[in-house]
Order: C-alpha cells, then sequence, then structure tokens
C-alpha cells in the first residue's frame, strides 16, 4: 500500500462499529498493514487524568500539552466551544502511509463502509448517502447497489476496506470541495 488511503466506518450507535474495529485491526495488521485510526466523538471526552503533569498544565491554562516518550507521543488541544477541528485537518495529521480507518464523521464526503445490525431498529445510511462504498451488516440488502458482507465475516470486510479505501489527497479534495 502507498501512501495514505483512507475510509470510514459510519453507523448509528450501538451498530457495532468499535467492536467491528477491534477485530479488524488485527488482521489488518497481520496482513502487513500500516493502520491509524480516527474517531469522532459527540461528547468531551479527556485523555489525561488528575494529578498527571499534563492534566495539570491544562488546568493551569496551556491550551496545547505534548507528552513524549520512547514509546509514544500524544498531542492535546484545548479549543473553544464551536471550534471542532474539521476532519480534512484532523486526516493531515497522520503519518502518510498505510491506511486510515475514520470512525464516526458519517455526514462527511468520505469513502465509508455502512456498519449495520438489525437490531438496532434504526433505518440503513446506505440509501442517503452516495459515498457508502459497501455494507457489513447482519442482514442482505440485495437492492444496495454496493457490496455487502456478513457482519461477522472479518476477512471479507478487510478485503471490501482495502479494495474501497481511497487515496488521501483524492479524499481531501472531496472533502475540501463540499
Amino acid at each position: 500500500m502507498s501512501g495514505l488511503r483512507v475510509i470510514g466506518l459510519a453507523g448509528w450507535s450501538g451498530a457495532g462499529k468499535t467492536t467491528l474495529l477491534s477485530r479488524l485491526i488485527p488482521l489488518l495488521v497481520s496482513r502487513g498493514v500500516r493502520v491509524a485510526t480516527l474517531k469522532h466523538a459527540h461528547h468531551a471526552f479527556d485523555v489525561d487524568h488528575p494529578g498527571k503533569d499534563s492534566h495539570v498544565h491544562r488546568q493551569v491554562g496551556a491550551s496545547e500539552v505534548i507528552v513524549s516518550s520512547s514509546r509514544r507521543w500524544v498531542q492535546i488541544r484545548e479549543v473553544d466551544e464551536g471550534e471542532e477541528a474539521r476532519l480534512p485537518d484532523l486526516l493531515r495529521r497522520l503519518t502518510p502511509e498505510g491506511l486510515a480507518l475514520v470512525e464516526g464523521f458519517k455526514r462527511e464526503a468520505h469513502p465509508k463502509l455502512e456498519v449495520f445490525r438489525d437490531a438496532n431498529g434504526r433505518p440503513p445510511i446506505h440509501p442517503d448517502d452516495p459515498r457508502i462504498v459497501g455494507i457489513a451488516s447482519d442482514i442482505p440488502f440485495p437492492e444496495a447497489g454496493v457490496p455487502v458482507v456478513g457482519l461477522d465475516d472479518i476477512e471479507a470486510i478487510a478485503d471490501l476496506v482495502l479494495a474501497r479505501a481511497e487515496p488521501l489527497d483524492a479524499v481531501l479534495a472531496r472533502l475540501e470541495s463540499v
């Protein structure tokens, strides 16, 4: 895989996106794919904890904190309400090789695999989103017009994700034109 390729997982809450990712990522890695994830949260979240130096730095007013070690680094940036980072800006921050799996951002114009679970009681997304390039579902969708694979068929999902992910430049061009 040359360059960074991008595909999202879109579905209603409770469809199993995170569970699917927890099964899909190890398989992709075993196939030699470098995987990055980008997760959209609909609520406030925190990645550091009270009592840690980085937390203290933020509490006393630092708007940006980087914590680094020999094994990993993380950057925390405080933003004002309504100043949420845009998907293109976040994608540009990723290492430009491998596969970026985007969880959430279901209304954006990047290619997406719909994760559908019938018991959720929510309607499918694919009829109204032309950027759905495949579906992982526990029920068939014979009229979908895109490949449909079983929600538990991780091998088929991995094949579909790798086949339908698009180059970063193409995704950025589409996201910026909307």
